[in-house]
């Protein structure tokens, strides 16, 4: 894959820049990191080049100050809201991401419940915390956020969360997703910390929307894309124009909630440290950009994609249309089409062909491959023997998985598993073909292209199972469908 972004650079730009920051404050600093800390599939995918895990890998270096705390709003846990690049609620991402912390050497301190109301499934998600041992604390809704700044930093705003106890100087707040209450919480926490005679202070760590970019560059749009369903919109940091005569980019909500930073800051301080909300970050990552065509075309790809997963989620029930109605506006100020993804053509032509559901997949070489229904394989499982074949240089007609192998695995399904589909799913055909590959050349030689799936883009003309949608996910296949189900049934597994 083409790069045009600079990690090396970016690790020491980044570091050296957090580190600054800490100094500036002294004692103690609240850094609210947005987006994702692990996992940054959104940033690796507009930013060709940004490493997922490249923001642990940089705060590795000051582990031994860092306490982490996650905060997870109690109204995602209540609607069981889904992580969509992982498919998994935001309570079960919260385990995810302690495990994951732990597993690295990172101190876990605790978990904040925002927008607490006494949820039914928070409540339960809290006890399940506690019962590990990890302290949890409550922060409930403040009337008036975040325009009432005389109610929100006083004893009836702030005052009433509970106070987070913690013992590093440097706490990192993190979530699972947007809109989780991050920086509620680091104003909180200060506010609380000057009740209690301690001075701290805050800053932010977001790698979107990039502050030295322009405000509709496709980076930027990509963003927005990616929070359509909270509503995020891009601007221009009026205050930052206002103190200094730049132009640079931040979002709505740091933009809303700059005076009540500003207001807790002359409280704590005496005057407050920042101008503006772009003063208030830390990130470098438009400093790191090496080549801007290939950031501007990746991240076209991804508002694109964006399109269709909110089309898919309206169907589902998991999204409003407004989102997907969203998204399409940005599409059209960039003058983005489906043919920026031939893919789609390819895998609806195929479908038209065979009157059955299909997918296609691009190589690296540009070339497309298709797969259909059969009677033995579904489309998902066709398109990656066919995909893996072509890969490896292998004859189109020869079998990777023996008849011998699949009618046995089929009778198991239906004879004793009680499906009535008794075509293979790409999970069940990629254990089959490990299995072949024991013994067939062929079988071996296409197992060894899989990782060669990696960051291509596919497309399927129905919405996949989620068997089958994970396994793309887990090979790591940029893939977008239509929004219809391959039958009329009101009940999709």
């Amino acid at each position: 894959m083409k790069t045009g972004f600079d990690h090396e650079q970016y690790t020491r730009l980044q570091s050296e820049h957090i580190q600054e920051r800490i100094q500036t404050f002294g004692g103690k600093l609240y850094l609210e990191l947005g987006g994702k800390l692990f996992d940054d599939f959104h940033a690796s995918r507009v930013l060709p080049g940004f490493r997922p895990d490249s923001k642990v890998q940089m705060l590795l270096q000051l582990k031994d100050q860092e306490e982490i705390l996650i905060v997870l709003n109690a109204d995602d846990i209540e609607k069981s809201k889904v992580r969509g690049d992982l498919g998994i609620t935001y309570d079960l991402d919260t385990l995810r991401l302690i495990d994951a912390f732990r597993g690295i050497g990172l101190y876990v301190g605790s978990v904040v419940l925002t927008r607490f109301a006494n949820q039914p499934a928070a409540v339960a998600f809290e006890q399940r915390l506690n019962a590990q041992g990890i302290p949890t604390y409550r922060h409930y809704p403040i009337a008036g956020y975040p325009t009432d700044i005389e109610h929100i930093v006083s004893d009836e705003g702030f005052g009433k969360n509970d106070y987070v106890e913690t013992t590093r100087p440097l706490v990192l707040v993190t979530a699972p997703g947007p809109g989780s209450g991050k920086m509620a919480t680091c104003l909180s926490q200060l506010y609380q910390e000057n009740r209690r005679g301690i001075k701290a202070g805050y800053a932010k760590f977001e790698t979107f929307p990039i502050w030295n970019l322009p405000l509709k560059h496709p980076v930027n749009v990509a963003y927005e894309a990616a929070t359509a369903d909270l509503s995020d919109v891009n601007m221009i940091d009026p205050y930052h124009l206002d103190a200094y005569g730049i132009t640079t980019v931040n979002y709505n909500r740091d933009i809303e909630i700059f005076p009540v930073l500003n207001a807790l800051f002359e409280r704590v301080w005496g005057k407050s440290p920042y101008r503006s909300p772009t003063d208030m970050g830390v990130n470098m990552a438009g400093m790191c950009i090496t080549d801007d065509d290939i950031c501007r075309k990746a991240a076209e790809m991804e508002i694109l994609r964006r399109y269709y997963a909110a089309r898919c989620s309206f169907l589902q029930g998991h999204a409003a249309k407004e989102e997907a109605e969203k998204i399409l506006l940005l599409m059209k100020h960039l003058h983005l089409s489906d043919d920026l993804r031939p893919v789609i053509g390819a895998a609806r032509k195929r479908a038209e062909e065979t009157e059955n559901p299909a997918l296609a997949i691009e190589l690296p070489n540009g070339e497309i491959v298709t797969g259909k229904t059969t009677g033995l394989l579904g489309p998902s499982a066709a398109l990656i023997l066919n995909a893996l074949k072509k890969l490896g240089g292998i004859d189109k007609t020869v079998h990777l998985i023996p008849p011998q192998v699949i009618e046995p695995i089929q009778e198991l399904k239906c004879r004793y598993l009680g499906n009535h589909n008794p075509r293979l799913h790409t999970d069940e055909v990629l254990v089959a073909l490990s299995v072949s590959a024991a013994s067939d050349p062929n079988a071996a030689r296409a197992l060894a292209m899989l990782p060669q799936l990696k960051n291509r883009e596919a497309h399927s003309t129905v919405i996949l199972s989620a068997v089958d949608d994970n396994t793309f996910r887990r090979l790591g296949v940029n893939l977008t469908c239509d929004p219809s189900y391959q039958s009329h049934k009101l009940y999709h597994r």
